[in-house]
């Protein structure tokens, strides 16, 4: 029986290609015992406005040198909530299907939040609910830690039964192909490349921002601009 694992960090309301990553697999582990790491996809994304794309960031608490785990940091104040839901309102009012995302999406905005796994994982739940998307997510804490690297990624998705691990392309500067040969797992690598355009609003069409541009343009239609999630 093949059962196909990704692992990947989580990110704040990231872009579709993250969400094709997770529908493609049976199991998706959020890998958030990994060092937090400044001006990262982590706390921020990118959305679309008249100006061009613009970062929305939430602000956390780091701890300068020391080694701090994703889960372990913590989002600094509340304020950040209501600034990014207004820029998300002025940037998208005139989408098609605004009113039918923001009923499900401003209230996680109104949700108290401590630290950003736990926020990155609400709005991920809440976004592959939309979707339709019905992979087992689950954390890297839920399994044992060994070996570095490569090591630590076979491991994992041996525990969780996984017989391929599918990854991200970023990871070929890393991965030791070699190690998941040996723990008689297949390794894949997922392509982003050849997305299609969809309605946007503002010139210039741009792929690179937070899956909430699409969503508020597209509503049910996003599946057919995606590529593995449930039609």
């Amino acid at each position: 029986m093949t059962k196909r694992v990704a692992i990947l960090q989580s990110n704040y309301i990231p872009w579709k290609g993250y969400f094709d990553l997770i529908a493609s697999v049976d199991e998706f582990i959020l890998y958030d015992d990994m060092q937090y790491t400044r001006r990262d996809w982590r706390n921020r994304n990118k959305i679309k406005t008249p100006t061009g794309p613009q970062w929305l960031t939430v602000p956390v608490v780091t701890k300068g040198r020391y080694f701090q785990k994703i889960c372990e940091t913590e989002i600094d104040g509340s304020d950040w909530a209501q600034s990014h839901w207004r820029q998300l309102q002025a940037n998208y009012r005139r989408a098609g299907c605004f009113a039918e995302i923001a009923e499900w999406l401003e209230p996680l905005y109104g949700c108290h939040y401590t630290h950003i796994s736990e926020l990155n994982r609400s709005f991920l739940a809440a976004i592959c609910g939309y979707l339709g998307i019905a992979t087992t997510i689950k954390s890297s804490s839920d399994y044992e830690l060994h070996g570095e690297k490569t090591e630590r990624l076979a491991s994992i998705c041996a525990q969780a039964g996984g017989t391929v691990y599918v990854s991200g392309p970023s990871a070929k500067n890393y991965i030791v192909e070699d190690v998941f040969d040996t723990a008689g797992i297949r390794l894949e690598w997922f392509d982003y490349q050849g997305y299609p355009a969809y309605p946007q609003l503002w010139a210039g069409f741009v792929h690179e921002v937070s899956i909430v541009d699409l969503l508020f343009n597209c509503g049910r239609q996003s599946a057919q601009f995606m590529r593995f999630v449930a039609r």
